[in-house]
């Protein structure tokens, strides 16, 4: 070789590892998650599920998929954890989905035991991990992962309030002919018919809600969006996928990418919006640590209200839970 080529030769390292994100749960929900993880490209994926095929063909759907979208392949399928090693976030899908007519409290004892298992099956591959909940009913779920994994309240924190602000927003941008990116709203509260949505807090390109829709209408806006879930149920024969899994890929966005993102989700609370010991949705930044902040929103009277009657409908279920 000449010197010119030995002079213009370079030494490589070795590029870091991407990150790994588990999908526990190879269901509508889970797979779309790991499709939309897929697709951004930064993290590899692995799908895992109790039946067999199930992670490993929509694993390699995805994959193929990855050569019409012009993404690298990255998803793994499994039925067991030995792939999961070292994640650095687990999302937690599995669990028995809503039927029609069943409430998301009549889940709470199967789907306990299957989120301890799940738990402590992440727990001895990646101890390091962030673990989100999808499960449901989801706050209730969010207290079996915290206590069976041992992790600090600020590495376990669900997946429910991006999902019914997306709710709320989309009835809002469809009453007012509005771009859905132009309202801004949060629901907070338990994932349940007694969510709260902050309506003083609500605009449409900066406008208050009250100056453009009026008080019946944002009514009947606010308790489609309280019984969003069991639509979609009615509709569908199960419970919905597109956009919870897109709630949860956005909360690992905000965790890999360190976005500091400002969401709502329920975090466990120790005294903040005066209630403790307790998983609740409220507004939390969300960046590489998991949630780094709770945020606390001026809400007037009746929403203050709202929010005490929904802290005690968690409580309730929260209350049947062995672990």
């Amino acid at each position: 070789m000449s010197e010119s080529l030995q002079a213009g030769r370079h030494e490589f390292t070795a590029a870091p590892r991407r990150r790994k994100v588990t999908v526990v749960g190879a269901g509508n929900v889970g797979a779309t998650c790991a499709e939309l993880l897929a697709r951004r490209d930064y993290a590899d994926v692995v799908l895992t599920d109790i039946k067999e095929g199930l992670p490993q063909g929509k694993a390699l759907d995805i994959d193929q998929m990855g050569a019409v979208l012009g993404y690298e392949p990255s998803v793994v399928g499994t039925n067991g954890y030995e792939e999961t090693a070292g994640s650095d976030v687990v999302v937690i899908t599995a669990g028995l989905p809503r039927s029609p007519g069943m409430s998301r409290d009549d889940l709470v004892a199967t789907n306990e035991k299957i989120v301890k298992d799940v738990t402590e099956k992440v727990m001895a591959t990646s101890p390091d991990a962030i673990l989100i909940v999808v499960s449901n009913p989801l706050d209730a779920m969010c207290h079996v992962a915290k206590n069976v994994s041992g992790l600090a309240k600020e590495r376990v924190f669900g997946q429910a309030g991006i999902l019914d602000t997306a709710r709320l927003r989309t009835f809002i941008a469809w009453e007012t002919g509005s771009s859905v990116k132009d309202v801004s709203a949060v629901v907070l509260g338990g994932h349940g018919d007694q969510m709260v949505s902050v309506i003083s807090a609500t605009t449409v390109g900066g406008v208050p809600l009250r100056k453009l829709v009026s008080e019946e209408k944002i009514a009947e806006l606010v308790e489609r969006t309280a019984k969003g879930g069991g639509e979609v149920v009615q509709l569908l024969g199960t419970s919905a996928w597109y956009a919870p899994g897109a709630a949860a890929a956005q909360m690992v966005d905000a965790i890999l990418l360190d976005e500091k993102r400002v969401l709502p989700c329920p975090a466990y609370l120790e005294g903040e919006y005066g209630i403790d010991g307790l998983y609740m949705g409220v507004p939390v930044k969300i960046g590489a640590t998991g949630v780094e902040a709770i945020v606390e929103v001026d809400l007037d009277e009746p929403e203050r209200d709202a929010l005490r009657r929904s802290a005690d409908a968690v409580r309730e279920v929260v209350g049947v839970l062995s672990t």
